[in-house]
């Protein structure tokens, strides 16, 4: 997952794409301090996985 192309691929492109995960800085996506952030989506399904 250090590998950046390969983790933006495999992972972080498909969970924005699916609306798991979203940029805190949406029209900039290049900027230094870009963070990302769960969706309601993302939320819902991480307080239903909690307890496994």
């Amino acid at each position: 997952m250090s590998h950046r192309p390969t983790f933006r691929n495999n992972y972080l492109n498909p969970a924005m794409e699916d609306e798991w995960i979203e940029r805190t800085q949406p029209d900039s996506p290049r900027s230094p301090t870009q963070r990302y952030r769960l969706t309601g989506k993302g939320q819902r399904w991480l307080q239903h996985h909690a307890d496994e």
